[in-house]
């Protein structure tokens, strides 16, 4: 039966979160009335993240384990949910319990009601996180607004419903670095908010530290922008224009008799021509190096087991079972060698030659 909601959790080393998510998970869920599916994927956790998924599993027939086979990243596990999930409207949910499930039913029916292809989770209150991460999101939300034309929301993360269409708008696009929360509102499909108060993590700690997140801006900024390619030309153009200028006015010098040797002006002008060009050469680096990914087609993630696809009497939590078919197994030589001839039953006596017509001669 196909269910009609799917909720997609990515998750990194969660087992402390994990029962708390699903103790304030399910009854939500439950309280629907509705058939769904919650996509657990696992992200190649390291902690018993893959052993609770499974036992909750036994309890919780809904739930499903998806365990990649190596730590892909956060937007990877989530892109390989949504390439997993069968229900006609897609909730994607972060373990941390930062983003309410309680919303979900909410959700759903402002989807239903409005008719909309995405609803946002929007947050009105970030007091749980730092000013430093609050001042530079808004920062970089703006920028992004800006240089790209993407209506993003400032204060909308990874917590969003979205329909089929959707979903499989999102799942055709050959992109490997996608970033999810701006490829969703580029897509510019209909869609509406939903206001919430951003909680605390409810356990463990964060899986997005400051080296994550600059990596996440600037696939962000690389993947829906040529403004930095034009900024690296601008700034390219600009130094070549002041290059010309400090040369007439080198050049008027020495006809006057005004040069005055000096090598901090040098060692000051060559630096700053110095610096423009590196990091002209460094966004250019960005773009070149997205092209050699894309053209390298190597995925983003890779599927190791599925409990879906996958029978528990015969793989466990970590096993990595062919892709394809899991459940094949080799047919055994003797079953499929002829039999030896020694075993094959006599033959039939031939029957009696009939007797010649008579009047017939023989010989």
């Amino acid at each position: 039966m196909v269910p009609e909601l799917s909720v997609v959790v990515p998750m990194y080393n969660e087992e402390e979160v994990l029962p708390l998510l699903v103790r304030r998970l399910r009854p939500v869920l439950d309280g629907l009335g509705v058939d769904y599916e919650v996509l657990a994927v696992d992200d190649g956790s390291t902690d018993l993240t893959p052993a609770l998924l499974q036992a909750h599993h036994r309890q919780w027939p809904a739930l499903r384990v998806i365990r990649l086979r190596a730590n892909a990243g956060h937007q990877a596990a989530i892109s390989a949910g949504l390439a997993s999930t069968r229900g006609g409207y897609v909730v994607t949910l972060d373990a941390d319990l930062q983003d309410p499930p309680e919303l979900i039913p909410q959700m759903l029916a402002s989807a239903r009601r409005d008719r909309v292809d995405v609803v946002y989770g929007v947050r009105t209150d970030r007091s749980s996180d730092t000013w430093f991460k609050r001042l530079s999101a808004r920062a970089f939300y703006t920028l992004i607004r800006l240089v790209s034309q993407v209506p993003a929301h400032s204060d909308a993360g990874d917590f969003r419903l979205m329909s089929r269409a959707t979903v499989d708008a999102v799942n055709s696009l050959p992109e490997h670095n996608r970033v999810l929360r701006f490829i969703v509102p580029a897509l510019n499909f209909p869609s509406d908010t939903v206001e919430y108060r951003r909680d605390e993590r409810a356990a463990g700690r964060s899986k997005y530290p400051l080296l994550k997140m600059v990596k996440l801006s600037l696939d962000s900024l690389t993947g829906f922008s040529a403004a930095p390619l034009r900024m690296a030309t601008l700034a390219g153009f600009g130094g070549g224009a002041l290059a010309m200028l400090l040369l007439v006015y080198i050049f008027l010098s020495e006809v006057q008799g005004r040069t005055v040797p000096g090598w901090t002006s040098t060692v000051a002008i060559v630096a700053g021509f110095g610096a423009v060009q590196l990091v002209c050469v460094g966004i250019l680096g960005e773009y070149i190096g997205r092209m050699y990914a894309h053209l390298q087609g190597r995925p983003a993630y890779f599927v190791a087991y599925d409990s879906l696809t996958t029978s528990l009497r015969d793989h466990g939590p970590t096993d990595t079972p062919l892709p394809g078919h899991p459940h094949e197994r080799p047919i055994p030589p003797a079953a499929t060698s002829a039999p030896p001839a020694t075993s094959a039953p006599p033959a039939a006596p031939a029957p009696p030659a009939a007797p010649a017509p008579v009047g017939q001669r023989r010989g």
